[in-house]
């Protein structure tokens, strides 16, 4: 029986509570990425020598988000007009390859040789290593055997050289493969990256951006021989790397011991930063892709919807860099002087400001930048009237 009398309010019946509307499930970053490089475009591989070129210019945002997605910059850029025109010649491919062979001749005898005389303060060279073999089916297992060789050397406890070995580092979510020259196994369990180069150590010197960009391509082994070194007893990873080169210029071995711990660090910054390529492509419009499909200027409009650090050196290094110096002429950008001229200008960040500061048309006098500009122009029409007037400058 109803606990209302008749004709009362009918009972009331417990609303129910609607059902929470389904949240959109979170695109990952690796389907992110995925879109961004195209649908049906494989990822490109990242090596040392990219890795490398990302810590030499960290706060290229284009560069991180391109290489993060995996997109090929040489084919973008093609598509872009502005093909890269560097490489190395097939010349000096070969001589490379002749003077890798000759370092490692023998196993290895004459390479331990110079390793101990240079960092085995005082130390007798060993008659031989071991050389593990390496070989195993794609860079998955290439990658397994090498950090198992590793293992095995180093529980050993002898010298061991491992010629060409692969190793894994995460970037971004994917795993690079990375192919150093050498790595060699000392009896204490330290491993030390060997680099060997083609270019000549004269006067037990060489050339300072060279010598830089192998300390950046080593320092890279480093961080990957570090995860294999974390899961092996007893390992260490030397943060003095080898750097094999032609004395003068004959064909005969030279080394010189590079510190990388400098460009560990910066790398290790640069790879942090490559795991969070998602804020950057979070700021994208909507529909970005460099799909090499699209048609040039589309891409041309996703590029530049990405901010890019150019600088002259970006030349050597990255398949992009006529493109971003043809943008930077275009506007004007001081930043197409070099990097030591960007940063002696302060504020200025156009050519076409800095002489309107010079001229006196622009800028605060008080600015020390404007200031000294003012008085550089000045000097040189002094210089230019003495040379029209016939007196000779002092």
């Amino acid at each position: 029986m109803s606990e209302y009398p008749a004709g009362g309010p009918p009972p009331q019946i417990p609303a129910t509570r609607a059902p929470a509307p389904q949240s959109k499930p979170a695109t990952t970053l690796r389907q992110r990425l995925a879109e961004l490089r195209g649908p049906a475009v494989a990822p490109h591989p990242l090596d040392a020598r990219a890795l490398a070129a990302l810590a030499a210019n960290p706060g290229c945002k284009r560069r991180a988000l391109l290489d993060g997605a995996g997109v090929d910059k040489a084919v973008l850029a093609t598509a872009l007009g502005s093909p890269a025109a560097f490489g190395q010649s097939q010349f000096a491919f070969v001589r490379g390859n002749a003077f890798e062979a000759k370092v490692k001749a023998d196993g290895g005898t004459e390479l331990l040789r110079l390793l101990v005389e240079r960092l085995g303060g005082g130390a007798e060279a060993p008659a031989s290593a071991v050389v593990p073999d390496l070989t195993a089916a794609g860079p998955e297992g290439r990658a397994a055997r090498t950090a198992l060789a590793l293992r095995e050397a180093t529980a050993a406890g002898g010298w061991a050289l491992l010629d060409h070995p692969m190793l894994a580092l995460e970037v971004a979510g994917s795993p690079a493969y990375l192919e150093p020259d050498a790595v060699v196994v000392h009896p204490d369990g330290t491993w030390t990256v060997v680099e060997i180069k083609s270019f000549p150590m004269i006067d037990s010197s060489a050339d300072a951006a060279k010598v830089g960009a192998a300390a950046r391509q080593s320092a890279v082994y480093v961080l990957a021989l570090e995860r294999i070194a974390a899961k092996t007893e007893g390992a260490e990873v030397a943060h003095r790397v080898l750097l094999v080169c032609p004395k003068d210029f004959s064909n005969l071995p030279t080394a010189s011991v590079v510190d990388v711990r400098k460009q560990r660090a910066v790398t290790s910054r640069q790879l942090t930063r490559l795991t969070r390529v998602e804020d950057i492509a979070a700021a994208l419009p909507e529909g970005t892709t460099f799909d090499p499909g699209c048609s040039p200027e589309e891409l041309g409009t996703a590029v530049e919807a990405v901010p890019a650090a150019y600088a002259p050196e970006c030349l050597a290094a990255c398949e992009l860099a006529f493109h971003c110096r043809a943008k930077a002429r275009a506007e004007g950008a001081v930043e197409s002087l070099g990097r030591s001229v960007r940063g002696e200008l302060g504020g200025l960040t156009t050519v076409a400001g800095v002489l309107a500061a010079a001229a006196g048309k622009e800028g605060d006098p008080d600015d020390p930048t404007v200031a000294a500009l003012r008085r550089a122009a000045a000097l040189r029409a002094e210089a230019l009237a003495g040379v029209d007037g016939g007196v000779p400058c002092r």
